[in-house]
Formats: C-alpha cells, sequence, structure tokens
C-alpha cells in the first residue's frame, strides 16, 4: 500500500493549478492553500454592486476558508481538531482583527500552531485570505 496519496475533492472548488486539494503521507494529512471561492467560482465574501463597488469581508471569508478546510479533512477522516499547524495569508493586516475573531470560534490555545503573515496578493483580486494546514490523523 503506498503511503502516500493525493486527492481531490468532489464538491470543493477546483484547485487553479495542477495540485490536490489534500496529500496524505503516513499519518499527516497536508492541505493545500485554501480560499472561500466556491465550486461555481464565486467567492464567499465578495460582493459587488452595480456600479462595480466592491466589499469584501474578512470575516465570511476566513469562515469559508476554515470550513473549506473542514470539509477537505472531512475527505479523508479527519476534522478541524486533528489540524496542528496553520499559516494564514492575508493580503492586508488591517484584515487581522476580523480574520482573528473568527478564528477563535473555530480554535483556542489548544488548537493548532499558527503563523499569520501578509503577502502582496492572492491568486484572486477579491480573495483576502488563503489558509493551508497540516493534520495529524493516523490511518
Amino acid at each position: 500500500m503506498n503511503n502516500i496519496q493525493a486527492t481531490l475533492v468532489t464538491g470543493k472548488a477546483t484547485p487553479r493549478g495542477r495540485f490536490p486539494h489534500v496529500k496524505r503521507a503516513g499519518d499527516f494529512l497536508y492541505v493545500s492553500g485554501t480560499s472561500s471561492r466556491l465550486p461555481d467560482n464565486s467567492i464567499v465574501g465578495a460582493e459587488a454592486d452595480a456600479m462595480g463597488t466592491t466589499r469584501l469581508d474578512i470575516r465570511a471569508q476566513t469562515r469559508a476558508v476554515i470550513e473549506n478546510i473542514r470539509d477537505i479533512l472531512a475527505s479523508q477522516g479527519a476534522g478541524l481538531q486533528d489540524l496542528v499547524e496553520v499559516s494564514s495569508f492575508l493580503v492586508d493586516m488591517n484584515d487581522f482583527g476580523g480574520y482573528n475573531e473568527v478564528y477563535a470560534e473555530y480554535f483556542d490555545e489548544n488548537g493548532p500552531t499558527r503563523t499569520t503573515v501578509a503577502v502582496h496578493q492572492l491568486p484572486h483580486p477579491h480573495l483576502r485570505i488563503e489558509i493551508k494546514a497540516v493534520a495529524y490523523k493516523p490511518r
């Protein structure tokens, strides 16, 4: 039996490149950078009015990212409680407060270790956050 397995998860947005949603290596699950993008390529927390003015909601995007990661982990029989490390990428550190507030709805000091950094941009101008994660879930 191969101890390394890559998976594209049905019902999740198709990756914007040739990589899996998640890869199992032994007892560890590595979740690729995940956004709030839906399978139809719409983005949770991104709205535009008739004039083209956009409203980008870091709280809605953070919640959707964490729930996308939850669903990806579930495809492997794991859950958010199995996360050991999270790396978050914010386009603007002014979003840190809203991101941190939503993050705390899912995790506390017993949760995964976390690193949060600011990045110049993400693959779509309406994305404010992306998170990659590592979980430990023995077979």
